[in-house]
C-alpha cells in the first residue's frame, strides 16, 4: 500500500465560517438547533440590558424558520473603518467581530453574554437562510444569506419613521447539522421567560404560526416573583430573601456595574429550584458566581450561629448543609465573563467567586442580625442537616470497617468518609504529588501519587494484576476489585465519589492518561458507567495582566495555545497595551506552586474538570479499537491507523 503524501500542499487552511461547518460540536449543541436561535435571542436581551429595547418577539414559522425582533438601536449598516465592509455583513461572517469586546465606558455594550467572538456568525454558518432587517436611521435595510455566503448585498428598502428602529433576524436552520432540526419550544419558553424574569418591564413574546398560539410575558416583581411562582405553596423556613448590589465607579477591586441580584429561599420538603445567569445568559451548569452565592450564605450562617453558640459541640457545619435546601435565582452581572465552552453553560471567571460571595455574605450578615428569629430557624435547619450527614458517614464507615486491606503508604488520605464528596489525584510524579499534597483541600481530596508510567493493562490477566505495585495501590486506595464489563462487582467499599487522573499538560502526561484509562476501562470499567473517574486538565500556560483603568492586575490560566490566542485577541480588543502582558508556560505540574495548582487544577469552583464516559461497555467496535491501540503485537495495524488518521491531530508548538 501507497503511503499517503504529506507536504506542503497537505496542510489546510480553513476561512471564514469553513470551521464551524466542518466541527459544528465545537461551537454549538447539535441535537438541535435551540442554541444558534439563543444567539439570537441573546443579542436582543443585550440590547435591552443596555437600556434600548422594551419588546421581544419571537416567532416559529411554518417553514420551520425562526424569526427574532426588537425594538432596539438597530445593528450598524454602514462600513467598518478598518474593514470597509458593512458592519451587519461582518457581525455574520466573522467569527470573532462584534460589539462587546470594546469594555470601555465608551463602548456599545458594558455588560454582555460572553466573549467567544463567535454568537450569530455560528447562527449563519449553520443555516441554509439567513434574512436581516434593520431599521434605523430613518430607513430600512435588508442583507440575506444563503449557506452562511452574502446572497443579496445590503441594499436600502423604503424609508420609516425616524421613531422606528430594532432589528429582525429570520433563520432556517440547516438540518444536516442537527439530530432533529425541531425546537424544543417547552425549552425555548423557559428561555423567553427567562428573560423576561431578569429584565423587569421587557415584555417578551412566542408566537407559534402553526397553532396560532401567542404566549407573552412581562414582569414587574422580577426574580422575586418568578421564584414565589416555581415554588408554589411549598412551606418556607424563613421569608424569602432578596438583594442586589453592584460596585461603584470607586470600587478598587471591581468594575463599575459589576455584582448580582439574588433571591433566595429555604424550603422544608419539595423540589429545590436553581437558576443562575451572567450578564442575562443562563448558566445551566452552574459556575464561579454559583460558588460565591454559596460561600457567602455559608459563611454569613457560618458566622451567625457561631456568634450566638447555637453550634452542638461535635458538630462541623458545611456549605452543602446550609445549600442542600436553598432555592435561588441569581443574576451576576460581569464585565468580562468567561465561560465554559462556547454554549456558555457554565462561568469559569474566578473573580466572579469574590465579587458575589462577598456582596451575598454584607447583606446577609446584616438581615440575619437584624432578624434574629428568623436566622436562628435557618441556622437550626443547617445543624440538623450536618447532624444527619454526620449519621449517614458513620453508618458507612461501620459497613467498611471490616475491610482487611492495608492502605498504601504513598496515599495521602482525607478526612471525610462522604464518597458523595471525597476525590481521589492520581498524579503524575512526585514533585507534582507534593505540590498537589499541599495545595489540596485535607478535608475531602487524597493524593496518590504514581511513579513513572504505570503498566500497559490491557491484556494482562485479573489475576496477575497486583503483581503491579502501581496497579496494587490504585485498586487498594479506590477500594473496589478488578472485575469485567459484565460483571456485578461491589461498589459499597468505594472510598471516592471522584477519581481524578491528573497528569502534565504534555505527550508523556497524555500518555499516562491513557494508560490508567485502559485501566479503568479494562479492569474497573463499572467505575467509568457509574460517572467517577476524570481527568483534570491542568493549564499550560499562565498570562500577567497588569492592572488597567479601573481594573486590577490579573492572571488568566490557559489550557492551551488556542486559549492563549483568544485571550492575548480580546486583551487587545480591551485596549491593553500590546506587550504589557507577559507569557508563562508550565513545563509540568511540579513547577506549579501549590496555591496555582489549587486555583486552576483541584479547587472544584475553578478547574476544569473533564468527566470520562464511552458508549455500552463491551461493545466489539470499542474492544477492538483498544486491542488495535494498546494490543503487544498490533503495531503494524496502529502504523497503518495512524499514517490514515495522524493528519487529524493537533499539535501544540
Amino acid at each position: 500500500m501507497a503511503i499517503p503524501r504529506y507536504d506542503e500542499g497537505s496542510i489546510r487552511v480553513l476561512k471564514g465560517l469553513e470551521p464551524v461547518k466542518q466541527r459544528p460540536g465545537m461551537y454549538t449543541r447539535t441535537d438541535n438547533p435551540l442554541h444558534i436561535v439563543q444567539e439570537v435571542i441573546d443579542n436582543a436581551a443585550d440590547e435591552a440590558l443596555a437600556g434600548f429595547c422594551t419588546t421581544i418577539k419571537v416567532t416559529l414559522h411554518t417553514d420551520g424558520s425562526v424569526s427574532v425582533e426588537d425594538n432596539g438601536r438597530g445593528i450598524p449598516v454602514g462600513l467598518h473603518p478598518e474593514e470597509k465592509a458593512p458592519v451587519v455583513e461582518l457581525v455574520f461572517t466573522r467569527l470573532h467581530a462584534g460589539g462587546k469586546f470594546d469594555k470601555k465606558s465608551a463602548g456599545a455594550y458594558a455588560f454582555s453574554g460572553g466573549l467567544h467572538g463567535v454568537g450569530v456568525s455560528v447562527t449563519n454558518a449553520l443555516s441554509t437562510r439567513l434574512e436581516v432587517l434593520v431599521w434605523r436611521d430613518g430607513a430600512t435595510h435588508q442583507l440575506i444569506f444563503a449557506d452562511a455566503a452574502v446572497h443579496t448585498p445590503l441594499q436600502e428598502l423604503e424609508p420609516v419613521s425616524r421613531k422606528k428602529t430594532g432589528t429582525r433576524i429570520r433563520v432556517w436552520p440547516d438540518p444536516k447539522y442537527f439530530d432533529t432540526a425541531t425546537l424544543p419550544i417547552a425549552e425555548l419558553a423557559h428561555a423567553l421567560r427567562s428573560k423576561a424574569v431578569l429584565l423587569s418591564g421587557v415584555k417578551v413574546t412566542l408566537t407559534i404560526e402553526k397553532t396560532g398560539e401567542m404566549r407573552e410575558w412581562q414582569y414587574q416583581e422580577g426574580l422575586r416573583g418568578y421564584l414565589e411562582e416555581a415554588l408554589g405553596d411549598t412551606e418556607k423556613i424563613i421569608p424569602l430573601l432578596e438583594g442586589k448590589q453592584y460596585a461603584a465607579d470607586d470600587d478598587e477591586s471591581y468594575a463599575e456595574g459589576e455584582g448580582a441580584q439574588w433571591v433566595i429561599a429555604w424550603t422544608l420538603e419539595g423540589q429545590v429550584v436553581r437558576e443562575s445567569y451572567v450578564n442575562l445568559i443562563a448558566t445551566t451548569a452552574g459556575g464561579t458566581h454559583e460558588a460565591g452565592l454559596r460561600d457567602g450564605l455559608f459563611n454569613a450562617v457560618k458566622s451567625f450561629a457561631e456568634l450566638h453558640s447555637l453550634i452542638p459541640k461535635g458538630v462541623k457545619l458545611l456549605a452543602e448543609d446550609v445549600f442542600a435546601r436553598a432555592s435561588f435565582v441569581l443574576s451576576a452581572k460581569v464585565l468580562d465573563p468567561q465561560f465554559q465552552g462556547q454554549i456558555k453553560e457554565k462561568l469559569n471567571s474566578r473573580d466572579a467567586v469574590r465579587l458575589v460571595g462577598g456582596f451575598v455574605k454584607n447583606a446577609l450578615d446584616l438581615w440575619l442580625n437584624a432578624n434574629v428569629e428568623y436566622g436562628k430557624k435557618l441556622a437550626d435547619a443547617a445543624i440538623r442537616q450536618a447532624q444527619a450527614r454526620a449519621r449517614s458517614a458513620k453508618k458507612v464507615e461501620k459497613r467498611k470497617s471490616s475491610g482487611v486491606a492495608v492502605l498504601p503508604g504513598k496515599l495521602t488520605d482525607c478526612e471525610s468518609d462522604d464518597v458523595s464528596r471525597t476525590e481521589l489525584f492520581l498524579v503524575e510524579g512526585d514533585s507534582a504529588g507534593g505540590s498537589a499534597k499541599m495545595g489540596r483541600s485535607k478535608e475531602f481530596q487524597a493524593i496518590l501519587p504514581l511513579r513513572g508510567k504505570v503498566l500497559n493493562s490491557w491484556e494482562v490477566d485479573r489475576d496477575r494484576l497486583f503483581a503491579n505495585n502501581e496497579i496494587h495501590d490504585i485498586a487498594v486506595a479506590i477500594g473496589v476489585d478488578p472485575h469485567g464489563p459484565n460483571d456485578t462487582p461491589d461498589l459499597s467499599g468505594l472510598r471516592y465519589g471522584h477519581i481524578c487522573i491528573l497528569s502534565d499538560a504534555d505527550v508523556d502526561g497524555s500518555h499516562i492518561q491513557v494508560l490508567l484509562l485502559t485501566l479503568f476501562f479494562r479492569h474497573f470499567p463499572k467505575l467509568i458507567d457509574a460517572g467517577h473517574v476524570y481527568i483534570a486538565r491542568p493549564p499550560l500556560f499562565r498570562v500577567d495582566v497588569p492592572a488597567a483603568g479601573k481594573r486590577p492586575a490579573r492572571k488568566v490560566y490557559c489550557l492551551d495555545q488556542a486559549e492563549l490566542d483568544i485571550v492575548q485577541d480580546k486583551l487587545r480588543k480591551e485596549g491593553v497595551r500590546e506587550g504589557s502582558w507577559s507569557i508563562s508556560r508550565f513545563k509540568g505540574l511540579g513547577e506549579m506552586s501549590a496555591e496555582q495548582l489549587w486555583d486552576t487544577t483541584m479547587n472544584p469552583d475553578t478547574r476544569r474538570l473533564m468527566p470520562v464516559t464511552c458508549g455500552e461497555l463491551g461493545t466489539s467496535g470499542t474492544t477492538a479499537m483498544f486491542d488495535m491501540l494498546m494490543g503487544k503485537g498490533e503495531s503494524a495495524q496502529r502504523r497503518v491507523w495512524l499514517e490514515e488518521k495522524g493528519n487529524l491531530a493537533e499539535i501544540d508548538v
